[in-house]
């Protein structure tokens, strides 16, 4: 068996590797997605309040899938409360590309005013969102805070 001239070679391989992969973790930055209301659509109207679909739009701006483990959001419709939305099955989002994401929302009449008036008379109604959006990232876990403002259209009154 003939001595290698260059005895640490065997470990050239592997280190080489493990900084490469340092330096890709290294240039990995977390940039928050970022959310837009697109539309409410209304998908059951009853004597004692509804249901209605959020419709977003989440945009990663990251070059890498991240992956959303719970989604948490409230709603106020003309400035008065209008319901809680939790959304816990995971959300693949890829890589610096659009994801639409529907969240059901049940609501009660009881207490809504003008955000009622508007969901039965307007196209389109003022609303604020705010709420919290936990990712799973290459970069450990993430939590991305929301908050809105804007008008947003109504779709179809029935389904």
């Amino acid at each position: 068996m003939i001595p290698s001239p260059f005895p640490l070679c065997r470990f050239t391989l592997p280190v080489a590797l493990l900084c490469a992969a340092c330096a890709t973790l290294g240039h990995l930055a977390f940039t928050e997605p970022d959310l837009t209301l697109q539309e409410i659509d209304i998908t059951g109207i009853g004597l004692s309040g509804g249901t209605v679909d959020l419709v977003f739009d989440v945009y990663n701006p990251n070059d890498y899938r991240i992956r959303s483990t719970r989604l948490e959001v409230g709603i106020d419709l003309e400035d008065r409360h209008f319901g809680d939305a939790l959304l816990e099955r995971p959300l693949d989002l890829s890589r610096t590309n659009h994801s639409r994401v529907v969240v059901p929302v049940r609501f009660e009449w009881a207490g809504l005013g003008a955000g009622a008036k508007a969901l039965l008379t307007h196209k389109a109604v003022g609303f604020g969102v705010t709420g919290h959006l936990f990712l799973d990232t290459p970069l450990g876990d993430k939590t991305v805070t929301l908050k809105g403002k804007g008008n947003v259209p109504l779709r179809k009154l029935i389904r």
